[in-house]
């Protein structure tokens, strides 16, 4: 694997020796450049130069949407045939006939698959950060189905209002005929997209890695020169980070499939740089793709699934309650809100929150609604500035370019 590709690697050798007004530029007075701009463009925040930041974020969105325009324009072809299938699509599902129940029924499952995969697009995909869609949205889906089925002794929750919201069926259920692995059943589904989701979502470094690897261009992105410097400075590598990431990068290289769903199949902050390796070394994409997809959706989805499930099962909830009303001095007074919380969960499961919603529940539910709109809205703030900065990027290159010519 690490031989794939060996001419592009001469290429891009040579492109260090950039020749410029009839002499060959000092490759470090070229890094020293590429640093400041850097360095420039990172400086480029909301919270530091507003009006700045947000001019470049509407110019950069005009120039994609224009390079969008450009590409369906030179494919009008799959343009035409999109808008037929779509008008075919929607006249389908206006006109009334016995085929309504079948398109309903398709309609509900489509916006589920796709409610799914895309928060798992957001969890792993880049602009500047990625939103974590298991703490804020898989992970307490997770927990209230685990919390529902051992109150409800049952998971067949009734479908409406299911998953929107959970309910105990009306039959009792008999005591002790949940088990972890009808729980797993149960929230499969979900579970399953959002690691699809996860997966679709590693593919920018590796189609972006595997592009500069075949024109032998150097991408102006920071993930992919840190890791060609590592590459560089591999025996020179002292520190615990620079060693973890040269473990990856080695174990991707020689192993190969297996070591990328090694990689995938773990809780791994660090499984961009399997990407970018496997697009450097010029991986085949259904080798990367499908060990990612087996690892995100399949091993790592099942061994966060059964973490949550455990955590929130019965006897465990009970005993992390008891434990915060151990603690000296503030236990009581930091037990009751959540004993008043679970209180009303079962009040809700079994139709009995027009009783009342206790001031327990109006306290961790505002904490935690709050949580979600800062997370969000620091995702939204980290594409913003993401954006800005690419805009700079472009007025950087255009620049260097103009000083070239002179």
């Amino acid at each position: 694997m690490a031989e794939n590709g060996k001419n592009c690697d001469q290429r891009r050798v040579a492109m260090h020796k950039e020749q410029h007004n009839g002499n060959f530029t000092d490759p470090s007075s070229m890094n020293e450049k590429k640093r400041r701009d850097r360095e420039e463009r990172q400086n480029i925040v909301l919270w530091r130069h507003p009006l700045i930041t947000l001019q470049y974020f509407s110019l950069e969105t005009l120039v994609i949407l224009k390079e969008w325009t450009s590409k369906l324009w030179h494919r009008q072809s799959i343009v035409v045939s999109f808008l037929l299938l779509l008008a075919v699509l929607i006249a389908t599902y206006y006109v009334e006939g016995a085929h309504q129940q079948y398109v309903q029924r398709i309609e509900k499952q489509f916006l589920l698959y796709a409610y799914w995969i895309g928060l798992g697009i957001l969890s792993s995909v880049g602009l500047g950060t990625g939103l974590h869609t298991f703490l804020l949205y898989l992970g307490p889906h997770i927990a209230s189905v685990t919390l529902a089925a051992y109150e409800c002794n049952s998971v067949n929750f009734p479908e409406p209002p299911y998953p929107d919201q959970i309910i105990c069926p009306d039959e009792e259920g008999t005591e002790g005929a949940i088990s972890l692995w009808s729980i797993i059943s149960k929230v499969r589904i979900e579970a399953c997209m959002w690691g699809i989701g996860t997966a679709i979502g590693e593919l920018p470094p590796y189609f972006m890695a595997r592009a500069a690897r075949l024109s032998g261009a150097e991408p102006d992105d920071e993930e992919y020169q840190e890791f060609e410097e590592m590459l560089d400075n591999a025996e020179a590598a002292q520190d615990f980070a620079s060693r973890a990431k040269l473990a990856i990068q080695n174990l991707v290289q020689k192993v190969g499939f297996f070591g990328i769903l090694a990689c995938a199949s773990i809780p791994n902050p660090l499984f961009d740089l399997a990407g970018i390796t496997c697009g450097h070394f010029l991986v085949p994409f259904w080798t990367f793709f499908g060990a990612t997809l087996i690892g995100k959706a399949i091993i790592k989805m099942h061994i966060q699934k059964i973490f949550v499930i455990i955590t929130f099962s019965k006897h465990i909830v009970e005993q992390m309650v008891a434990f915060i009303g151990a603690v000296p001095g503030i236990g009581p007074s930091l037990q009751k809100p959540f004993q008043e919380y679970l209180e009303a969960q079962r009040q809700k499961l079994h139709h009995k929150s027009e009783m009342g919603t206790p001031q327990g529940e109006n306290w961790l539910s505002w904490m935690f609604e709050k949580l979600v709109v800062v997370m969000v809205c620091y995702f939204i703030l980290s594409i913003i500035n993401s954006m800005a900065q690419s805009y700079a990027k472009r007025i950087q290159q255009r620049l260097n370019s103009e000083e070239k010519t002179k």
